[in-house]
């Protein structure tokens, strides 16, 4: 059996729905709210909820859970590594982070993790996750509305670039691994992406030009970029009703992206996608001019 956690997330709900259309029965999905039919009670802050939850589990997709302080997060990542190995677990498939974010804030709990998987007794395969495109549209959207009245974008990116994925290509990665794994120890074989570790980084480096020129064409006027400093985004964000440490996590991106330090090196993304990856500009406009639709 393959159980996906964090479903009601759009990564998870991603990933289990691709993994139901191949096959239904052999898939749940674990939610902190499950109701042990339409899904498995999965509370990465319950330990309890966990040994019963990955009981009869052969292939566990671990989505992680990132929304929250580092030690909170540390804890419950901890927690799943153990009950995975208490209930027999054979395979566990980690989604961390790529290797373009390594000095940003939010790549600890990431490499931490790892390490506690490295170490567990089951098989293990990690998939770097680049950042979703949802990430810079969403500061593309946030500045939209100066944009309209001013033709100007401002953020805070300097001249850097950053390596973006767009979410459905990404559950579709995990999709064909946990497959393949499944398949492979129906088989009796260990899986032949045990032991390995996937950069699944953006092929297209987007930076403020490319997010102006999207929010030019959902808005039909021109658009252009103007840096400003992470001064004045920190500001914003501590205004914005946003968490400490999610201002913490957002600078820490931005002051990454403007050091030039967020744009691939290399990408195992085309060689395990089916398809041809989503293009990036297409993407950015799509999540933009959905922003600006519910904005209205």
């Amino acid at each position: 059996m393959i159980l996906v956690t964090g479903v009601s997330g759009g990564l998870g709900g991603l990933i289990l729905n691709g993994l139901k259309a191949i096959d239904d029965g052999d898939v749940t999905g674990g939610t902190r709210g499950g109701d042990g039919a339409t899904a498995r009670r999965i509370d990465f802050d319950d330990p309890a909820s966990l040994s019963e939850g990955f009981k009869d589990v052969d292939v566990l997709v671990f989505v992680s859970a990132g929304y929250a302080e580092d030690d909170v997060v540390l804890a419950r990542h901890g927690a799943v590594v153990d009950a995975a190995t208490a209930a027999g677990v054979k395979h566990v498939i980690y989604t961390s982070l790529a290797s373009s974010g390594e000095r940003m804030t939010i790549a600890l709990p990431h490499r931490w993790t790892e390490a506690r998987l490295a170490e567990a007794p089951f098989d293990v395969t990690v998939l770097r996750n680049a950042l979703y495109t949802e990430i810079p549209a969403g500061l593309a959207v946030a500045g939209a509305a100066m944009a309209a009245e001013t033709g100007v974008f401002a953020a805070p990116f300097g001249d850097g670039r950053v390596s973006v994925v767009a979410k459905e290509d990404l559950a579709a990665v995990a999709v064909r691994v946990a497959a393949e794994t499944d398949r492979d120890l129906a088989a009796g074989e260990r899986s032949r992406h045990a032991d390995r570790t996937y950069e699944l980084e953006g092929l297209t480096p987007v930076g403020g030009a490319e997010l102006a020129d999207a929010l030019a064409e959902a808005l039909g006027r021109p658009v252009g970029y103007h840096p400003v400093s992470l001064a004045d985004a920190r500001a914003g964000l501590e205004g914005s009703g946003f968490l400490p440490y999610q201002v913490t996590h957002t600078l820490s991106i931005l002051s990454n992206i403007k050091a030039g330090w967020t744009e691939a090196n290399r990408s195992d993304l085309t060689s395990l996608l089916e398809t041809e990856p989503s293009p990036v500009g297409e993407s950015i406009a799509a999540v933009v001019k959905a922003g600006l639709s519910s904005a209205n």
